[in-house]
């Protein structure tokens, strides 16, 4: 454990030129006379890092001394694709280990880089879920996570969508893929290739069995197969609306991309409005979806959504009235 906290001190002196006693003790969650040993202990080992006294002052290495003791550990390189998704590497158990693989990768480069990556960091960050949206709780993200870097099968209790709403499943997960805030188990099953949303797992059993992964499986591609037959299931039919000219005005406001870039592709009438077509996925999705709008959308087909507005119209007015 010392050892491993000397090579940090080691790394964060390379990487930050510069840091007081505290700042060391605070990074590293350690007492100051921990840092005062462990610095004393550097010194002895041969490493040239002396102290600038004053209030400015602070833990320097000698100008020009790089150590190359960078290697990762196999749990910093696992870590390694979640550098810059801080929410992703805390549901995943993996900060202590992203921030070492981020401290290590600094260091192997020159100073120059280091500044530059050093400002990307700071002037770039990734907010993953929507607006008004928080990110999903998936107590069993880390335990997936874990059978998915090893290669184990688990066994889980999931919650889904039709009767019977809870089954138990034996998965070979593949992979994890985060969509707008969501993480999804991309998992093989005894009826072929399955998605599952990891928050939707009520309860999960590891595994010591590994499975066998099969060659040539691409985690991306299949995951855009996937959405492709998803929007092909899910979209029934269309509906036609005219958007009133007050409400085309107003697109930029509308967060419905699929209305937007419907709008944006027709031809205005002589009074501004536009007719569009929309793929919705059932009548009385659709009808929820579009009675935000009010009268700024109206519904020409088909009937049956016409009608379905109507009864929620009614049913609004006897509710308010």
């Amino acid at each position: 454990m010392r050892s491993s906290r000397l090579l940090s001190i080691l790394l964060l002196l390379q990487t930050r030129r510069q840091l007081t006693a505290r700042e060391l003790a605070d990074e590293l969650e350690v007492s100051l006379r921990t840092i005062y040993r462990d610095v004393e202990a550097l010194a002895a080992a041969g490493v040239p890092v002396y102290a600038d006294q004053g209030r400015a002052g602070g833990y320097r290495l000698v100008e020009g001394y790089r150590t190359r003791l960078t290697g990762l550990t196999e749990q910093e390189a696992a870590a390694l694709f979640l550098v810059g998704l801080p929410g992703a590497a805390a549901a995943f158990g993996l900060t202590a280990e992203t921030s070492g693989a981020e401290l290590k990768l600094l260091a192997a480069l020159a100073p120059d880089q280091r500044d530059r990556a050093g400002r990307l960091k700071n002037r770039f960050h990734l907010d993953l879920p929507a607006w008004y949206q928080d990110a999903e709780n998936s107590p069993h993200l880390a335990a997936v996570a874990d059978a998915v870097l090893h290669d184990r099968r688990i066994t889980v209790l999931y919650r889904r969508w039709e009767e019977p709403r809870e089954v138990e499943r034996v998965l070979a997960p593949y992979g994890l893929v985060l969509k707008n805030g969501s993480w999804y188990v991309v998992a093989a099953t005894a009826n072929g290739m399955r998605t599952y949303r990891v928050s939707n797992i009520l309860e999960l059993t590891p595994t010591e069995e590994e499975f066998e992964r099969t060659e040539g499986f691409d985690l991306s591609r299949y995951w855009q197969e996937h959405l492709d037959q998803f929007d092909q299931v899910r979209f029934t039919g269309y509906a036609v609306l005219r958007v009133s000219a007050r409400l085309v005005g107003r697109m930029h406001d509308v967060s419905f991309p699929q209305l937007v870039k419907a709008v944006a592709a027709a031809e205005p009438a002589e009074d501004g409005s536009v007719t569009v077509t929309l793929p919705i996925e059932s009548v009385p999705n659709a009808a929820a979806a579009f009675c935000r709008f009010g009268d700024a959308v109206e519904v020409l087909e088909p009937p049956e959504l016409r009608t379905e507005l109507a009864r929620l119209g009614r049913t609004l007015s006897d509710l308010y009235s």
